[in-house]
């Protein structure tokens, strides 16, 4: 494989929850994404709704975690290293940061992590009914101008479709640091009819969920952080 045969995803949805983005990579990443993207990455179909198969991408049938908006990986490889039993699929379109999960999975050896490139919508769409054991939606891009709210990804229809998608019992688990976020999306998951809180309001902050640089930057900035984790019914 040449760095030519990756191709970012083409936009094809008119409403879009992220900003395509592909900037620079270092010699490093450009290296890992040649090297490892042909066994550990899938390109999400430009078509919703094209099927995609967990036991295809995994060499083993195991509980499935799906992380949207993987970053620059750290968390996700993080938390697949502790959490050998389970597998996890990265969905993510920075590239830079798609090559530099790569290149983590391989220095720590991991074969329970895929990374996956295009929008997380069209790839949840494609994932067979409850085949998730849990979705984590870690500091999603909060879209503060009211009139972008309609480009969050925790809306009443895409929640639908998470939630469609998890397991009975499996997690929705979201963090954010951006306040009135935070209540929008509190009040967008109480309001799904499958899904359950299982804490008082926001959740205590999970011990799985590695603090990441962003997440510092956030608290130093005076930003409190609120996880949200519900369950599906």
């Amino acid at each position: 494989m040449t760095i030519t045969d990756f191709h970012p995803t083409a936009p094809a949805r008119s409403i879009r929850t992220f900003h395509p983005r592909r900037g620079r990579m270092s010699p490093r990443q450009t290296g890992a994404l040649q090297r490892l993207w042909p066994r550990y990455g899938l390109t999400v179909p430009k078509v919703p709704g094209t099927p995609v198969e967990p036991d295809v991408l995994f060499p083993r049938r195991a509980p499935l975690v799906l992380e949207i908006g993987s970053g620059m990986g750290d968390a996700t490889v993080a938390m697949a290293s502790a959490d050998p039993d389970r597998d996890y699929l990265a969905v993510e379109v920075h590239t830079p940061g798609i090559a530099n999960l790569l290149d983590l999975v391989e220095q720590q050896s991991l074969s329970n992590v895929r990374v996956a490139e295009g929008d997380a919508l069209d790839l949840v769409s494609g994932l067979p009914a409850d085949s998730l054991d849990a979705v984590h939606i870690f500091f999603p891009d909060p879209w503060p101008k009211s009139r972008h709210h309609k480009r969050r990804i925790i809306q009443p229809g895409h929640v639908a479709l998470l939630r469609s998608r998890l397991a009975a019992g499996g997690a929705l688990h979201c963090a954010t640091d951006w306040a009135e976020y935070a209540e929008a999306m509190r009040r967008t998951l109480d309001a799904d009819p499958g899904l359950v809180n299982p804490h008082d309001g926001f959740a205590p902050r999970p011990a799985h969920r590695p603090v990441t640089k962003f997440e510092r930057r956030a608290l130093a900035a005076g930003r409190p952080v609120a996880d949200l984790v519900y369950r599906r019914c």
